[in-house]
């Protein structure tokens, strides 16, 4: 039944006929179990070689401890990896409580006089001292480097010494050859060392022995040592994977002197209680591989390059500096740390500059607002709002209440003097002012991702308004309901006209368009979707009082408007068998009387800023003059300098080229190939996730 006749890949390991050997690792050994009268060997319903109450002793730490047996048998689900005891402690050093995966297992006082092991590990004994090993001073055996206990079957005849090669690591695994089936020798030392004496064949129910220093002959790149001795400290931690902050990808080096090499792979092979590495290492060895083990591939390397071990045998490459220690990005963020990019606070109210002014102020690098730690969505609609536009400034001076508004009152001052005045008169600001306002909207409202998370500018938006306690931007109302009051819309909604309209784009989430492009328009006309306002009917012009959705699409009526009507038209137009089956409905009209033609102003918005969103990253275009080219991009995180503790640097650039894409008609960017797009048009118009307007007229009296 078996798949050899001593070689592996080609090395004559030992002789046997053929299809009589096996090769395997050395934790699917154990003693044989058997079915006969064998008086030294227990059967399938024999007793557990410890029973309740024995003394026994174990090795840990360079020192042995003793205590009673108090469970010796599989555990739940660990069938397969043999049996194990539970020991109560003389003294208070353990960390077992009883209980493994939920079950209890036996009684325990108290965790720190229980200890799980395996029960290779384990020796009866009266006493302590039965089991305790001599000093070093006497022992030869301890003068070894990194002595490892080992469980073998008592040997029976002297061993034969083998001469293992010098490329092969000590710590890697290997499937066991046939001495290792049966009877496990000792290598010979190195030759300025005498050779060990025998050692005396151990108690057969927990052999022990040393594994000798030099590496054992090995194939496959595998090589078994077993594992240190150690207990479960917890219900999922028989065996320590350790490996520390080791993964796939990072420079490690085994054995000593070390071999150096990139872990490929991490994961479990069958019979190895704990986490493997295959590592791909810098130089070939001869008992290398090209990634596979036991015939199974797990990664793919060049031939004799492939190494397994288990992971805690590895350690990072001594070559480079061991990585910094993590770093709490949001203390960090501070003046301390932030010195050389701090900006001023201004407390005089600035207002913002327009045309070759604004260009020369905020174009190059270091300008706008820093970025830091998944701020953009805040920087973008912070420059968007503020730089070039005074549309918005009556949230800075809403009257608040000292005395019980404190936070609020913090929040505007931040955000006056020590964000909006600044930007205006340097052209920066750095990273730790907005993060202090993170700060007070995470504490305001609960919320633990506004100071190190992605969050959305509609999101951010609601919870600085109502920080702020400021009065909503926008008054809709649907249909008869009673008006609502909100801070941003994602529809044309009936409303008050308002300073300020803040227009989400038609898309849902950070992931998925509606639209491939976009167009904003340059200026929107709410006239007629305001309430008790004067409309104007879409034929004669006079007071409309009818309005139907259903006429939209009709191209022969002002192709693109509403459709709104007077008595007279509204009656004519659905005459026609085309509409007779539409549904005008009534619209609201001041009190009055009105008759003749009606030629009042229309109440337009004008755009002044867009904010994109690609890959999760927000940026900005702002318009910072009258004329079409008078356009602006920014980013908070353009560069960056430095690592992982390094700072990011904003920039600012005219784009010119933008306004002019904007003032082309749906017909002419019909035509445009979108490949000749140049970066930040094609940002523009693909990527536009909110469209700001504004009314300076009615700003004035916000």
């Amino acid at each position: 039944k078996g798949t050899s006749n001593g070689s592996y890949k080609g090395h004559r390991l030992f002789t046997c006929p053929e299809g009589c050997a096996v090769f395997l690792p050395v934790s699917h050994i154990s003693l044989r179990r058997w079915s006969r009268g064998q008086s030294h060997v227990r059967n399938s319903t024999s007793p557990p070689p410890f029973h309740i109450g024995q003394r026994v002793c174990f090795p840990l730490n360079d020192s042995v401890y003793g205590g009673e047996v108090c469970f010796c048998g599989l555990l739940p689900g660990k069938s397969s990896s043999g049996m194990y005891v539970g020991v109560l402690l003389d003294s208070p050093f353990g960390n077992w409580d009883g209980f493994y995966k939920g079950e209890k297992l036996c009684q325990i006082p108290s965790p720190q006089y229980g200890y799980l092991v395996h029960i290779n590990k384990v020796s009866p004994g009266t006493a302590v001292e039965t089991c305790r090993p001599k000093s070093r001073r006497h022992n030869p055996l301890h003068q070894i480097k990194q002595p490892i206990l080992k469980p073998v079957i008592p040997p029976t005849t002297k061993p034969p010494p083998m001469s293992p090669p010098a490329s092969t690591s000590k710590i890697a695994l290997m499937p066991p050859t046939k001495q290792a089936l049966n009877i496990p020798p000792l290598p010979p030392p190195k030759p300025s060392v005498k050779p060990l004496p025998p050692v005396p064949p151990p108690k057969p129910s927990s052999p022990m022995l040393p594994s000798d220093p030099e590496p054992l002959q090995d194939t496959n790149g595998l090589q078994d040592l077993p594992s240190p001795l150690r207990s479960p400290d917890d219900t999922d931690a028989v065996f320590d994977d350790g490996g520390g902050e080791l993964e796939v990808g990072s420079m490690v080096e085994v054995n000593d002197p070390p071999l150096f090499g990139v872990i490929r792979w991490i994961g479990r092979i069958g019979g190895i209680p704990e986490q493997v590495a295959g590592i791909e290492l810098d130089q070939e060895i001869s008992a290398g591989t090209d990634g596979s083990y036991l015939g199974e591939r797990h990664f793919r390397c060049p031939a004799n390059k492939g190494l397994f071990v288990k992971l805690r045998n590895c350690r990072r490459d001594s070559r480079f500096p061991a990585p910094e220690a993590p770093v709490n990005q949001v203390e960090r963020c501070n003046s301390v740390a932030f010195a050389e990019w701090g900006s001023e606070r201004v407390d005089e109210h600035t207002a913002p500059l327009e045309g070759d002014e604004a260009s020369e102020l905020y174009q190059g690098w270091k300008r706008g607002i820093q970025g830091h730690l998944n701020s953009c969505y805040l920087d973008a609609t912070l420059f968007s709002m503020f730089s070039c536009c005074s549309s918005a400034d009556w949230v800075l001076f809403w009257p608040t209440d000292d005395e019980t508004e404190q936070n609020s009152k913090q929040a505007q001052d931040l955000l006056r003097c020590e964000i909006v005045n600044p930007l205006r008169r340097y052209g920066y600001v750095c990273a730790s002012k907005t993060m202090a306002l993170r700060r007070l909207l995470e504490a305001a409202n609960q919320d633990m991702g506004f100071t190190n998370k992605e969050k959305d500018p509609e999101e951010f938006l609601n919870k600085l308004f109502q920080l702020l306690r400021v009065e909503p931007l926008l008054k809709i109302r649907s249909m008869t309901h009673q008006p609502q009051e909100c801070h941003l819309y994602q529809l044309f909604p009936r409303m008050r006209s308002p300073s300020c309209l803040l227009l989400l784009m038609p898309r849902f989430g950070k992931d998925f368009k509606m639209f491939d492009a976009i167009l904003p328009t340059l200026s929107l006309d709410l006239t007629d979707l305001l309430d008790d306002t004067l409309r104007q009917c879409s034929i004669c012009q006079t007071v409309a009082e009818w309005e139907c959705s259903q006429c939209y699409e009709d191209m022969d009526i002002t192709p693109g408007h509403l459709k709104q009507y007077c008595q007279t038209c509204n009656t004519q137009v659905h005459s026609h068998r085309k509409r007779v089956s539409h549904s005008p409905v009534k619209v609201s009209i001041p009190e009055g009387t009105w008759t003749g033609s009606l030629h009042s102003a229309r109440q337009k918005m004008s755009l002044f800023a867009v904010t994109c969103i690609e890959t999760s990253h927000y940026v900005s275009f702002v318009k910072h003059g009258p004329l079409i080219t008078d356009w602006l991009f920014f980013d908070s995180m353009a560069d960056r300098e430095g690592g992982e503790n390094g700072f990011n640097i904003p920039h600012v650039k005219a784009c010119p080229e933008v306004g002019r894409y904007l003032s082309l008609t749906e017909e002419e960017l019909s035509r445009v190939d979108t490949a000749s797009l140049r970066e930040p048009v094609r940002r523009l118009l693909c990527d536009s996730y909110m469209c700001l307007y504004h009314s300076p007229e009615l700003s004035l009296y916000k």
